[in-house]
């Protein structure tokens, strides 16, 4: 279990019911492949596994930038095209799924697609890197929940390599897991442990409710609490920086450290410089369309309607063209 979580039972069993969730998938997983091998089509079927995101309802973990919310395991098998007993160590996107899809299929991928195919990797004979160009991997994040007011996201960029995670957060002084609603006051009193329980909208938003995260909010005036609970629930600097061979549960931001001004400015380059390629909104909108999104559905009751129907006929226009 990462450090970054309080060592009690009820976030450890709280844990440990998400690897039975994964239990239970890999256990479905294998009536299918059952499926396949009695029907005489197992070795010729691409079989992909994956997740969408990482482990829900925990700080410093899905709907954050952290290694615990964007990695996911990915095993890929398909007998007659790939080579068994090879560990890949390339970093990959899930948006690679569709082109190699497309490639396996003899289907020519359409020219604005800017993921890359996957195999090339997986017919390679090669364990560890096999693309060396494949050594980082770059993620973002706007909104996740309806969480801070006037439905604003927290907009972060990040970039990961072997040794590092660097991140970039836009609008700092934006609370990163949803408005707190009074609890960044430690003597403040929160809402009803089942409110939170059971209320994708209660305090925190962006964390999905969980025993967890109930654990944490009503013990974050203990002083060994206190701690991880900034971590996972406070706000961020603007830039992060984290030594994941010395830190690899990311506790220790090392972005303004002095040993450290070389490798953040060379990351922060790389990041924007592919952001800005890719036209990023983010980076080359002013206002970026992002902040105040088409929404499907219906809005929080508790938003005044002038401000609502503000943010939600917001017309963002065409993409401005960079020069960089």
């Amino acid at each position: 279990m990462p450090s970054f979580l309080p060592d009690v039972h009820e976030v450890r069993e709280d844990f440990n019911d998400y690897l039975g969730e994964c239990l239970a998938v890999d256990a479905g997983l294998g009536v299918i492949i059952d499926r396949l091998e009695k029907a005489g089509e197992l070795d010729n079927t691409l079989i992909v596994v994956s997740g969408d995101h990482g482990i829900p309802g925990f700080p410093r973990a899905k709907t954050n930038l952290y290694n615990l919310g964007t990695e996911v395991a990915m095993a890929v098998r398909w007998p007659e095209v790939i080579s068994s007993g090879r560990t890949i160590n390339d970093f990959v996107n899930l948006m690679d799924l569709a082109p190699t899809f497309l490639e396996a299929a003899g289907v020519e991928e359409p020219e604005d697609m800017t993921a890359n195919s996957l195999l090339p990797l997986l017919k390679s004979n090669v364990s560890g890197r096999v693309d060396s160009e494949r050594s980082f991997v770059v993620t973002g994040r706007e909104r996740h929940n309806l969480a801070r007011e006037g439905g604003l996201p927290y907009p972060q960029r990040a970039i990961r390599t072997d040794d590092f995670l660097y991140i970039y957060n836009f609008e700092p002084d934006r609370w990163p897991v949803g408005d707190p609603e009074g609890l960044d006051d430690p003597n403040t009193t929160p809402p009803p442990r089942e409110e939170i329980l059971t209320n994708y909208h209660s305090v925190y938003a962006d964390i999905d409710k969980s025993p967890t995260k109930v654990w944490m909010i009503y013990n974050r005036a203990k002083k060994d609490v206190r701690p991880l609970f900034e971590l996972g629930f406070g706000k961020r600097p603007q830039e992060e920086l984290y030594d994941l061979r010395l830190d690899p549960d990311y506790l220790s931001n090392v972005a303004y450290e002095a040993e450290y001004t070389e490798i953040r400015e060379d990351l922060n380059d790389q990041l924007m410089n592919l952001l800005i390629k890719q036209e990023d909104p983010r980076v080359v909108e002013s206002p970026p369309r992002f902040e105040k999104a088409p929404y499907a559905g219906s809005v929080s009751e508790e938003w005044q309607a002038e401000n609502t129907k503000q943010l939600w006929d917001y017309d963002p226009g065409s993409v401005p063209k960079t020069t960089k």
